[in-house]
């Protein structure tokens, strides 16, 4: 994508962003989507595929089919969507591993209902709201060694983002040992931006640099912002980087005037 695709919804403003690593001529292996069930409902995802191709890409584009018909099914038979998504998530499992080519994907899910979300994910795509102030008020744990050094506080961000483990994962989608992580129910504050990412995104960036693109400005400027800063490093060898996929979903949550 050369800039970032930017919708408005109900409760507020969605802008997608996706793209290959700049060392490929291969097709990208992450995947995205964004399924608006009404005006306050939605259900935002993204996969980064691993495994290399075709196996990559396949992993991660069947999980995400698979949670688009299994949340549009939801609301056609008035079901909860919290059971759905576990229940999908599990079922592309179980269909990725019967495949037997090593492909698997990471995953991060957001079940959007008004000003609440519950989040889920698998993997080091990570999800993170931002307040208009820069204050950083939620922030899943990447299941990655690293991951959980940084969880338990044994290393901060800026030590994490040039470990030289960075790019190990300890749970995928794809795995007889996978585990979904799932959030509490968490709300939103007017002003606040949510924003799901794959690892080419938080891999490449400084934590606090990344907040402070994010946070305030027309939602579709921060991603192309977001985006163009992510490549540069990639393209120009800034460091930290790893070049890789890049894609990620921002939501800028507004209550509607009265």
């Amino acid at each position: 994508m050369a800039a970032s695709d930017c919708r408005s919804t109900g409760s507020g403003t969605f802008a997608v962003y996706s793209s290959r690593s700049p060392e490929k001529t291969t097709i990208n292996e992450d995947s995205a989507a964004v399924i608006r069930l009404d005006d306050e409902t939605a259900v935002l995802m993204v996969a980064d595929g691993v495994g290399g191709l075709p196996a990559g890409s396949q992993a991660s584009s069947l999980v995400i089919d698979m949670l688009l018909d299994a949340a549009r099914k939801a609301v056609a038979d008035h079901a909860d969507l919290r059971d759905v998504i576990l229940s999908a998530i599990e079922e592309a499992n179980q269909r990725i591993i019967s495949y037997a080519n090593g492909s698997a994907t990471t995953l991060a899910v957001v079940e959007l209902h008004g000003n609440a979300i519950r989040t889920y994910h698998v993997g080091d795509s990570m999800i993170m709201v931002v307040g208009q102030r820069g204050k950083l008020k939620m922030e899943t744990i990447s299941h990655s060694p690293v991951g959980y050094a940084v969880g338990a506080g044994m290393l901060s961000a800026e030590e994490a983002i040039v470990h030289d483990d960075l790019h190990i994962v300890s749970n995928v989608v794809g795995s007889q040992e996978m585990h979904i992580s799932m959030g509490i129910p968490f709300r939103l504050a007017s002003r606040d931006t949510l924003l799901i990412a794959t690892d080419g995104l938080f891999d490449n960036i400084p934590r606090d640099e990344i907040i402070d693109m994010i946070r305030a400005g027309p939602l579709q400027d921060c991603a192309d912002h977001l985006a163009e800063y992510a490549r540069k490093r990639m393209d120009d060898g800034i460091a930290p980087f790893k070049p890789d996929d890049l894609t990620f979903i921002l939501y800028r949550h507004s209550i509607p005037k009265k």
